[in-house]
């Protein structure tokens, strides 16, 4: 414990170092989290506001949106703030706050992502006992789950980090403080830490991105037996759906699915799943989705 409070604060090296670029990357990142913002809040708002929308789906669709809006604001607010300094720093007790809630609603949302998909199996596969088996009750108690999940899967990296000695440099070649990065700077042998990241990040998401693409791959096998209009419907759902799912699973298996390390590709990835994801995910749901894009224009023509 003593060594590590030799270290209070990281200094961040950020997305690069030339003036000119972290000016254009400001610019380029408020655009994004403004849009971020108004399109997650837009679905939670129509969908609270909407009596049509009372469907589990969009329940779920909700919260996924509420996710990513929190979700952004762990990590493109202080990423902006950052742009405007020269010197970037942050304090080992806010390094362990980011690394937790970014872990937190991540895994949450990774969670949900399998709810969701469950959902439209049922939806799609047993359309007669949909309304039984997703009553109120049992959404509420997936979407507790999930949380619940989120919570156990970032606990389990702050107990991982929290007490390693950090007692030599305290410079991250990073935006945000992140579990990889920060074995680097340990004054100890991280190796089973590194296999438990592995087993919690890596494992974990490769197990689940399977089981998804599994689970839409029965789905979609099963279209054949609806009828065309409802095999229409049904196939825009699922195609945003496992779009969403790509664009979430896809770069944090890259970043996680190997031997704890460091390299220059993990900073765009980490934009891309932080920043450009979150944005992505109202637009892909709102686009195709014809009940969605008809509640928002009845709310905001009502209005």
């Amino acid at each position: 414990m003593e060594q590590r409070n030799n270290v209070t604060e990281f200094v961040l090296l950020g997305l690069t170092q030339s003036l000119q670029g972290q000016k254009i990357l400001f610019a380029v990142f408020f655009l994004i989290y403004v849009v971020t913002m108004a399109g997650n809040l837009l679905i939670v708002v129509t969908v609270v506001l909407s009596p049509a929308l009372d469907a589990p789906m969009f329940f779920f669709l909700g919260y996924l949106s509420f996710m990513d809006a929190v979700y952004s604001n762990t990590v493109t607010p202080n990423m902006m703030i950052d742009l405007l300094h020269v010197r970037k720093t942050i304090s080992f007790e806010a390094c362990m706050t980011q690394l937790f809630f970014e872990h937190f609603f991540g895994g949450a949302e990774i969670l949900l992502l399998v709810v969701m998909a469950y959902d439209r199996y049922v939806a799609i596969c047993k359309p007669l006992h949909y309304p039984t088996i997703m009553n109120q009750r049992l959404c509420v108690q997936l979407l507790v789950l999930a949380w619940a999940g989120g919570f156990v899967h970032a606990v389990v990296h702050i107990l991982c980090v929290y007490n390693l000695p950090f007692c030599g440099s305290n410079v991250i070649d990073h935006f945000v403080c992140d579990m990889y990065p920060l074995l680097k700077l340990a004054c100890t042998d991280t190796h089973v830490i590194g296999l438990t990241v592995l087993a919690n990040d890596g494992a974990i998401c490769v197990v689940i991105f399977s089981l998804l693409l599994v689970s839409y791959g029965v789905i979609l096998h099963s279209l054949k037996g609806l009828s065309q209009e409802g095999r229409r419907k049904a196939l825009s759902t699922c195609v945003s759906h496992i779009a969403v799912v790509v664009l979430f699973f896809v770069p944090c298996i890259f970043m996680y699915v190997r031997t704890p390390s460091t390299l220059p590709i993990d900073k765009p990835l980490t934009v891309f799943y932080t920043v450009i994801t979150p944005m992505l995910n109202p637009l892909i749901y709102t686009l195709r989705n014809a009940e969605m894009k008809s509640a928002m224009k009845k709310l905001w023509t009502r209005k």
